[in-house]
């Protein structure tokens, strides 16, 4: 595997996968992969890097040995779009403790505010080679 950076969601969630459309859209060099938190190559890497294999209620950035979750993978991934979006750098400043509390408020209602799927995101198919 390359060392393109890997974004793993959660597959049923119309939140997440619109995060993901939204990174395929302001990525068009297609740096980017991704993996539902639910498919087995998702399974493979959260345990990989020490997280719970049922861990569902994060968003997880990977890049080499790296590996972000909850806001710093959303400020990390933020930082990697480029441009404007570097401006949320300043979030950082922010102490984690808060910045994953408000993070917690979206990931505990994002299934009531956004809704959910029946399954996974399933990609077209010129996208497919960037889903692991």
């Amino acid at each position: 595997m390359d060392d393109s950076p890997i974004l793993l969601f959660d597959g049923v969630c119309n939140l997440c996968s619109g995060v993901v459309r939204f990174v395929i859209r302001h990525d068009p060099r297609g740096r980017f992969r991704f993996a539902a938190l639910q498919s087995e190559p998702g399974r493979r890497l959260l345990v990989q890097h020490g997280l719970p294999a049922d861990a569902f209620d994060t968003f997880v950035l990977i890049e080499g040995a790296r590996c972000f979750t909850r806001s710093d993978a959303a400020l990390e991934l933020a930082h990697r779009l480029g441009g404007a979006w570097r401006g949320l750098a300043w979030l950082r400043f922010v102490p984690r403790p808060l910045r994953d509390a408000a993070y917690g408020v979206v990931v505990r209602n994002r299934y009531r505010w956004f809704g959910r799927s029946e399954s996974c995101m399933v990609p077209t198919p010129d996208l497919a080679r960037r889903f692991l």
